[in-house]
């Protein structure tokens, strides 16, 4: 709860503090922190910032169909959710190649 300049009291759901938190921390790292709406269409530069890659390797993304995205004319927009959801499987994908290598090296005794 916060109390408002009028005396009010503002009820602020647990899952809006805790986010709050993680913004206010990663801030703090000098990380910048953009909030976009999952049904934001965003250009192919927008979404190939927000994956930290190039954009035409995000095109390369979008026509190998890992990324759900409509034409516009001849501009290719993307829905800030395609995007999240891609960069979700991609980071599964990650982890689970780094733990392989992780249990081949135990296996192979070089840890």
């Amino acid at each position: 709860m916060v109390d408002g300049e009028d005396g009010e009291q503002l009820v602020v759901p647990r899952g809006a503090v805790e986010l709050l938190a993680r913004v206010l921390a990663h801030m703090a790292n000098g990380h910048s922190v953009s909030v976009v709406p999952a049904h934001a269409e965003l250009t192919t530069q927008q979404a190939a910032e927000l994956l930290n890659v190039s954009r035409p390797y995000l095109i390369g993304l979008l026509e190998a169909g890992e990324i759900e995205y409509r034409k516009v004319g001849t501009h290719c927009r993307v829905l800030a959710g395609s995007v999240l959801r891609y960069k979700h499987r991609d980071d599964l994908r990650r982890r689970s190649a780094a733990d392989e290598l992780a249990e081949l090296a135990q296996d192979m005794d070089l840890s």
